[in-house]
């Protein structure tokens, strides 16, 4: 028996529902389920290369493709999204339209995956069992019968850096990436290494591979070692990405001097000021974003001979002439937050080949001198004839580029650039793909010639702009995702699939960053309610949940674990929560826990940890239990009754209790052993006047004295006179009464040899549990939920207690009764029909419950008649 699902899992606290903002008001068990099917088909795939090697076809097509770089000089843009890849450098095709700006960090779907990414899951999960073995059970070593193509290879690592960053039950191995050091059986050509994942000797082991993509992405611990693991990767490298590996031009240095000081200070960071980029000779995509102070960019970059794409995101340059040695092959530059001045801008003008430029910068920065001007996009414009796409986000504009406001009104809106807003843009030839105007007074004009832009005018543009910055710029996607939080709460958001998986890739992306785990929770509240839900498919939801339990897990923090508290309550409890089922209630216990406890947050996490045992199996239900659940609801109450309070917390606690003891003997156990029964008789006593409080209490004693083992423990004078009390009790209908009788008909069925106190006599309680018992209306409206009527059903065939008979014959009469459709099928299926008949013809048995018991059996046989399938 267990408290009903009803209102009380429903019910949030008032002012509650409205997560913060800034500026503003896989269990194990999950993923042993896959299909038989994808392990036959990852044992062929297996199967496959181990069979037929394709090293040698793959050196071919890579040696081809090294041939066709030689001379590139009009490669294509390479923006800050890294939307070209290195096909598009090779076949030197412009992409028409732009695409999605994210692909060194998987982009959320809504789609099916694919049978290689089944496989790959598959096998990094289960490395042992199926490409690998362990060497002196702690070294991981491929299978010698195993070769693997680039395809497979860059998919298992690339897989492999986002398992270990997303999700908290995958165990990262130290030596994952010596399985890729012989190229004879391992070929790797394209990876995305991000973060704490990768170190020195990561890189080291892969260092004889060809590569042609690397994307270092936030990678600290990274040092001057690393550059010259660089080297091996010189003659074929192609994209070549250092953003924020802010210490990979550190190397450690012994200091000299005394033994005393070395002891203190054992090493010391020194810079490396020597490294260049000689012999890079196919190099044509690099990206330094944020490289540290004191780095000579001109050395570093001076022997690239035809570079065709630059990002210095983040770096304080006074002299950028040298960029004009690539002003025959430099197709995108990119110099966010850079402090710009006129010297720029003239050596920006002289890079006529230029398709993508990016100048923009975060406007919240206040060390920012330089100010855009109507000259400066007309000498864009003028010089810059191939330009493609442009983003000057965040800039103050000097002075006013826009036509007059009579004019800029007239027509319907138009991407023409003859009928731009912004004056200077009529002279281009075409529209631009992109461009960037976020946090400008531009975007809020009416014709704007491009085709997608950045902004904070409308959703389009704000998704556009969550879509562009993510990867590199979480102080920018924070703020824009903030925009969408105020769409998706105010109005109603036109492109939810988009906005959920724009959002949900960032807060994977920066799962370390509180801004946009702030932010990103508070509008996952939103785009998931029940207004949104049936837009949804479940293995979106699937991802929502996943990135909402990373927050919570990373984050201590009120405002985080509120806004990830509440948007769980938007989905179906346990049934969507299931799949993530241990994870969840170890976070939510964890918040419990802590000995500073947010209220808001308190309820919410109590409201949860109710709503998980509700309607779960048993297993489930011990499994919580052992995690420390029992325990962690009897403080809850305890901390209440020292404070005299008798709130949603304390309710919820006994009503979670009520639910996870419910056929589970171990959790019963739990809460007499942690004095439970000294926790109800004081809060019987400190609240007298709590009826649903009362009617918890009593459910939960219910379950324990089902329990033959335990009901010994109940036989004291003091329970017995309490219950027996309790039975005239009209709190909460007749439910507290109910309960009373229920707990006193399993204690009696175990006979007068049980009854071991002198006082209440166990006559005296008999007679006052018949008349309570015929007090009840058998109408009665339940606030009440069974899975199963066996603790019920077990009192039938007896003759010890005739009261206990009657009380469980008089249980299923009301609840055939009053809910046929839920009850009657249940009573059929565990065998009551016959249980009943038997009883009837008992001696034993009392009259008026033989014919409570026959009404029963016509109400179970009316409903079978009602609901026979007539239609043949």
């Amino acid at each position: 028996m267990s408290s009903q699902s009803g209102k009380a899992l429903r019910r949030r606290s008032k002012g509650s529902r409205r997560p913060w903002r800034p500026g503003g008001a896989g269990c194990p068990a999950h993923r042993e389920r896959q299909s038989e099917g994808s392990r036959r088909c990852l044992r062929g795939w297996v199967t496959f290369w181990r069979e037929y090697p394709p090293y040698n076809s793959s050196v071919r097509k890579e040696r081809s493709r090294r041939r066709q770089v030689r001379s590139c000089p009009d490669v294509p843009v390479n923006s800050p999204w890294n939307f070209l890849c290195v096909e598009d450098l090779l076949n030197q095709k412009l992409p028409s339209t732009l695409p999605l700006p994210i692909p060194s960090f998987k982009m959320a779907s809504d789609s099916p995956e694919s049978l290689m990414t089944l496989c790959t899951d598959y096998c990094l999960r289960n490395l042992e069992g199926t490409l690998c073995y362990l060497l002196d059970n702690e070294t991981l070593r491929l299978h010698p019968d195993i070769f693997l193509p680039s395809e497979i290879c860059d998919k298992l690592v690339n897989e492999y850096v986002e398992l270990v960053k997303t999700d908290s039950i995958f165990e990262p191995h130290e030596s994952f990436f010596t399985l890729f050091s012989d190229p004879r059986s391992t070929r790797l050509a394209r990876i995305h290494l991000r973060e704490q994942i990768v170190q020195d000797q990561d890189l080291e082991a892969i260092r004889k591979q060809d590569l042609v993509e690397l994307y270092l992405t936030n990678c600290e611990k990274l040092t001057a070692k690393s550059l010259q693991t660089l080297v091996s990767f010189s003659h074929t490298l192609i994209s070549l990405s250092l953003f924020g590996c802010c210490n990979i031009f550190y190397e450690e240095e012994n200091p000299g001097g005394c033994e005393d000081d070395c002891l203190v200070n054992p090493t010391r960071q020194v810079l490396v000021k020597d490294f260049t980029f000689e012999g890079f000779s196919r190099l044509r995509f690099l990206n330094l974003g944020r490289l540290i102070e004191g780095v000579n960019v001109e050395t570093l970059l001076r022997p690239l001979a035809s570079l065709a794409a630059l990002d210095l995101s983040g770096i304080q340059l006074n002299d950028v002439g040298f960029l004009t040695q690539w002003k025959d092959s430099l197709v995108s530059l990119v110099l966010y937050n850079m402090d710009l001045s006129e010297e720029h801008i003239q050596v920006i003008a002289q890079l006529r080949k230029l398709r993508h430029l990016d100048i923009s910068r975060d406007h919240l920065s206040s060390y920012y001198k330089f100010k855009l001007t109507r000259r400066v996009l007309n000498l864009f414009v003028e010089n810059l004839v191939n330009l493609t796409s442009l983003d000057i986000s965040g800039h103050t504009m000097l002075e006013n580029c826009t036509i007059p406001s009579m004019e800029e009104k007239m027509g319907q809106t138009s991407i023409e650039p003859a009928k731009s807003s912004i004056a200077p843009f009529r002279a281009l030839k075409r529209p631009l793909q992109f461009l960037g105007l976020f946090e400008t007074s531009l975007c809020r004009l009416t014709h704007i010639p491009a085709y997608k832009v950045s902004g904070d005018k409308n959703e389009e543009q704000v998704l556009n702009a969550i879509e562009a910055y993510t990867e590199h710029r979480p102080e920018i996607t924070s703020r824009a995702i903030n925009l969408l939080f105020d769409i998706a709460r105010i109005e109603r958001c036109s492109q939810l699939l988009r906005a959920l998986q724009l959002v949900i890739t960032a807060l994977k992306c920066h799962k370390d960053d509180k801004n946009i785990q702030v932010t990103g929770s508070a509008a996952l509240f939103y785009l998931t309610n029940s207004e949104y839900r049936m837009e949804q498919s479940v293995k979106l939801r699937h991802q929502v949940i996943q990135v909402v339990l990373n927050g919570m897990e990373s984050y201590q923090e009120v405002t985080v674990q509120r806004n990830c508290c509440l948007t769980l309550c938007n989905f179906s409890i346990p049934e969507e929560l299931e799949f993530q089922y241990r994870r969840v209630n170890e976070l939510l216990l964890n918040i419990l826990n802590q000995s500073r406890q947010d209220e808001s947050i308190q309820r919410i996490a109590v409201h949860l940890c109710n709503a998980l045992v509700c309607q779960v199996d048993n297993d489930h239900k011990e499994a919580v239990g052992k995690m420390g659940f029992v325990m962690t609801m009897l403080k809850l109450i305890q901390k209440k009754l020292a404070d005299k309070t008798c709130d949603q917390v304390m309710e919820f606690s006994w009503s979670a209790l009520w639910n996870i003891t419910d056929e589970t003997p171990d959790n019963c156990e739990m809460f007499l052993n942690y004095s439970g029964m000294k926790l109800f008789l004081e809060c019987l006593k400190e609240f007298p006047e709590k009826q649903e409080l009362h009617r918890n209490m009593l459910g939960l004693l219910g379950n324990v004295a089902e329990v033959k083992e335990l009901r010994p423990q109940l036989m004291t004078s003091q329970f017995i006179s309490v219950f027996s009390n309790l039975l005239e009790s009209k709190a909460d209908g007749i439910e507290v009464s109910y309960n009373a009788c229920g707990v006193l008909s399993h204690i009696m069925f175990d006979g007068p040899e049980a009854w071991g106190i002198c006082e209440p006599h166990r006559e005296e309680v008999v007679k006052r549990m018949w008349a309570a018992i015929q007090s009840w209306d058998i109408n009665s409206r339940r606030n009440i939920n069974y899975r199963s009527f066996e603790p019920i059903l077990r009192l039938l065939p007896q003759g010890i207690s005739p009261v206990s008979q009657h009380w469980a014959t008089w249980a299923l009469y009301n609840l055939v009764s009053v809910y046929p459709d839920k009850y009657c099928p249940l009573l059929i299926k565990e065998g009551g029909i016959p249980l009943l008949k038997d009883m009837i013809k008992m001696a034993s048995a009392r009259q008026e419950t033989k014919e409570m018991a026959r009404k029963v059996i016509e109400h179970c046989s009316n409903f079978k008649e009602e609901n026979m399938d007539t239609s043949r």
